[in-house]
């Protein structure tokens, strides 16, 4: 499905469907002749956000149909207007049409601009129309092919800006998801890698990796140690973009990329171990970023780091008590072999020094403690560098997929103390998502640095099972913030 802009007054309006407030679908009827039948059919509607209903006019109207989205009539905050994209954009999925035209970008919204509304519309309907039948032996994907967003001479440079990075930002939220959502005996460390080689494809991106036995001549005790007991093998995967001038620092953004995660020796109870699948969603997230980033052309310079590895148990699978040597050369006792995305990630941060990059941010879906904590509503932010943590979250709240910045304090750092190493890969007393994030800050110095642990907003459970994609919006923001920088 692709967006675009529309130029055209509701006069001369001519499309299956109409996606647009009670007042504007009126008047759009009014001038076609057909007022008497909309307003018969919106008679009991309560035009609440959040809510919408479907008007049929008859098949000789240029316009067929008119999708009302409810309290879209006068100014709406930022939030009420979210309710009524993403209520428009879920009736949007069932639509037997090809095409419609969104007029949701001209509700006024307070204290935001029109390039924001159309971006904020645009993003509902990616997220409300995706659909994963990979697998499936029958399907019903949605009819729409073309959604045109309607604007006037004066917004459209603005609604073009907006409805390009759209189209960039649904492509990579879909990479993400459908990385995500495949099962573990197809997507793989080596599936991943060449998922991720098909991204060389796009302009100014070439792709590599290190393999095991390169790992072992850096040094990179801690990622193998992960990899060790699986058949498939280990996967650094290293994604170059070169959008930015010659020579401007990179941002480096690193993924947790554990395809399946049993907790290897310190084996996972049965319960949902099968959304263990989902514990690469940190790798996928970046993937889909960059692929946004490319497909919209910015000019920047981004690195992209993907840590792939299977974490099972075997017979020479890592143990607890085990002591390995990471990249950076400090040692680290391994007291849970389920606390292994630290292990893959800190080597990867090490590494990521080479490219003396203008900010490194981590993505993975690391601990459970962060569930606790925020719940699935926002994403987790530890920084080193205040700056770096605002613009994260910034760019959560400008896109919705939000943010919220977690203490990285020393007191917390005690806790990874070891008698026989230089440290331990877990604490005890709670703070779980915390102390990860202090594991991994003691490999991130002296880079700006940001972890964003995702393991409550990357998957949803139950009825509604999938990855989501999430952070792609935040990062995709923060990417374009930074180009335009």
């Amino acid at each position: 499905m692709k967006y675009s802009t529309k130029t055209e007054s509701l006069t001369e309006l001519k499309t299956p469907c109409l996606v647009a407030s009670l007042a504007a679908g009126r008047r759009a009827c009014t001038r076609k002749g057909e007022r008497e039948a909309f307003d018969t059919a919106t008679a009991d509607f309560g035009n609440k956000a959040g809510t919408h209903l479907m008007v049929h006019l008859p098949s000789s109207a240029p316009i067929r149909r008119v999708l009302v989205a409810g309290g879209a009539d006068g100014e709406v905050s930022p939030a009420n207007y979210r309710k009524i994209v993403n209520a428009a954009a879920r009736a949007l999925k069932s639509l037997k049409a090809r095409s419609a035209v969104w007029a949701l970008a001209q509700v006024k919204v307070d204290g935001e601009d029109t390039h924001w509304k159309a971006s904020a519309g645009l993003f509902a309907v990616s997220k409300a129309l995706y659909g994963f039948d990979a697998h499936k032996t029958s399907s019903t994907p949605s009819e729409l092919r073309t959604l045109q967003v309607l604007c006037d001479a004066r917004s459209q440079s603005t609604v073009r800006r907006a409805v390009r990075q759209s189209n960039a930002l649904k492509s990579g939220l879909d990479l993400a998801r459908d990385l995500g959502n495949h099962p573990p005996n197809v997507c793989n460390p080596t599936y991943l890698l060449r998922e991720a080689r098909k991204l060389s494809r796009l302009d100014k991106v070439t792709v590599s990796a290190l393999d095991e036995r390169r790992m072992e001549e850096l040094g990179m005790g801690a990622f193998l140690a992960v990899s060790q007991g699986s058949v498939t093998p280990g996967k650094m995967i290293i994604v170059n973009y070169k959008g930015g001038r010659r020579g401007d620092a990179p941002v480096v953004l690193v993924g947790k990329g554990i395809t399946f995660d049993t907790g290897g020796i310190s084996l996972k109870p049965p319960a949902a171990m099968d959304e263990m699948k989902f514990d690469m969603c940190g790798a996928a997230s970046v993937l889909g970023a960059t692929r946004a980033a490319a497909d919209a052309k910015l000019p920047i310079n981004l690195i992209t780091m993907v840590a792939a590895a299977e974490n099972m148990p075997s017979g020479v699978a890592t143990r607890p008590g085990d002591i390995v040597t990471t990249h950076s050369g400090k040692t680290v006792e391994i007291l849970n072999t389920d606390a292994e995305g630290r292990l893959v990630l800190c080597d990867a941060l090490s590494y990521a020094k080479r490219y003396k990059p203008k900010a490194v941010v981590d993505v993975a879906t690391l601990t459970g403690a962060c569930i606790v904590a925020l719940g699935s509503h926002a994403s987790a932010v530890y920084s080193n560098d205040d700056a770096l943590a605002e613009e994260l979250v910034g760019a959560g709240e400008w896109t919705g997929d939000r943010a919220w910045r977690m203490p990285l304090w020393d007191e917390y750092q005690t806790g990874l103390k070891s008698n026989f190493a230089d440290m331990a890969n877990i604490a005890g007393g709670g703070a779980g998502s915390i102390t990860a994030a202090c594991f991994l800050s003691r490999f991130a110095e002296p880079m700006r640095w940001a972890h964003m642990d995702v393991a409550g907003s990357a998957f949803q459970g139950g009825a509604q099972k999938g990855a989501t994609g999430r952070p792609v919006a935040l990062l995709f923001r923060y990417l374009t913030q930074q180009a335009a920088a």
